[in-house]
C-alpha cells in the first residue's frame, strides 16, 4: 500500500506589521487640561503696545 503524496511545503509568511495607533499618527490631538481647568489668560495687550514691540529700527526709538 502506498502513501499518498505530501503536499509541497508553504512558504514562510512575512510577519505581520503593527498598524499605528492614531496617536503616533497624529500625535496627541486634545490637550490634558480644558479651558475652564486652566488659569484665565491674561488681557491681550493693546494694539499700540503691538506696533511699539514690532517697531523696525529705522523708524526711531
Amino acid at each position: 500500500m502506498s502513501t499518498p503524496p505530501t503536499p509541497p511545503p508553504h512558504p514562510a509568511e512575512p510577519p505581520k506589521r503593527r498598524r499605528p495607533t492614531l496617536d503616533e499618527i497624529f500625535g496627541d490631538v486634545l490637550p490634558d487640561t480644558t479651558t475652564d481647568e486652566r488659569d484665565p489668560t491674561p488681557t491681550p495687550p493693546s494694539t499700540d503696545d503691538w506696533y511699539h514691540q514690532n517697531r523696525p529700527p529705522h523708524h526711531g526709538g
